[in-house]
């Protein structure tokens, strides 16, 4: 049976819309994923961590040798007879991080009694770490430890704890007063810091024999001349570190070649003849 024109096209009509709604719902799910994938692929980007700051680097990377750190002459001065003149060095498994060394001797004046003196000084030198700080900020926590513990010390008396100018970058000096071996003691310790290099110096002495104690003003005079020298032994040292050539080399950095300068030394001379008589 023959349809009309116009029914057949509503029919056509009818037909179509059903594709279209699906080509429009898979055009609008394929945005979407789209936007996902767009989405997930921004999100999924690392980013980048922040740099941890570099610590800053030590400025001494050696020690001196502590029985050399302080002059002889000095030695002689605060420590009269001492029983070893180089002193008595400490023990140490790593004379690069901690070193120390001592003196002490009794000066017998015959009827005027004795005066025993004693100086001891020690070394400790920190190295940078990115976990745990520069050599510099260990060094000064190690600084105010020292300084607490001089003035803590077993049986100190009038203890009192000062600032020590001149000497390294901080310094303190502790005094008391100390009784011991039926006697009275004056103490001196000076802390001092310098860069990531912590020093610490002890100078006490007493009288014996009916001899007076010395006076604390004296200990702490002697105690802060040695310590002086002491710190500025740990720059002399990394001065001198730095200055030594390298082995086989010369002072300016070049190597000598001691078959060349022989061959070039001998070609540059003239042959000469004997003559004959």
């Amino acid at each position: 049976m023959q349809r009309s024109a116009p029914r057949l096209s509503r029919i056509l009509a009818c037909a179509a819309v059903p594709v279209m709604l699906v080509a429009a719902g898979c055009s609008s799910d394929s945005g979407s994923d789209s936007k996902k994938n767009a989405g997930s692929s921004s999100s999924g980007t690392p980013s980048a961590k922040p740099t941890e700051p570099t610590v800053e680097a030590a400025r001494f990377d050696d020690l001196p040798d502590p029985c050399t750190s302080v002059a002889k002459k000095t030695i002689k001065d605060l420590v009269p007879e001492a029983k070893k003149e180089n002193g008595t060095a400490g023990r140490s498994n790593d004379l690069a991080a901690r070193s120390s060394c001592s003196w002490n001797g009794l000066d017998d004046k015959g009827v005027d009694g004795s005066q025993y003196r004693w100086l001891d000084v020690g070394f400790t030198r920190f190295d940078s770490d990115q976990s745990l700080g520069s050599g510099a900020e260990r060094a000064t926590a190690e600084y105010t430890k020292q300084v607490t513990k001089a003035k803590a010390s077993e049986g100190a008396e009038k203890v009192a704890a000062e600032p020590a100018t001149g000497i390294g970058e901080e310094a303190t000096t502790v005094t008391y007063g100390l009784s011991k071996t039926d006697e009275d003691f004056a103490y001196a310790t000076v802390v001092a810091r310098t860069g990531n290099v912590v020093v610490t110096l002890t100078y006490n002495g007493a009288g014996y024999a009916g001899a007076k104690t010395p006076s604390s003003a004296s200990i702490v005079k002697g105690a802060q001349k040695a310590a002086k020298e002491a710190v500025a032994a740990v720059a002399d040292t990394s001065d001198a570190k730095a200055s030594t050539p390298a082995k086989g080399g010369t002072e300016d950095g070049s190597k000598g070649d001691a078959k060349g300068d022989t061959e070039a030394t001998s070609k540059a001379k003239p042959k000469t003849t004997a003559k004959k008589a």
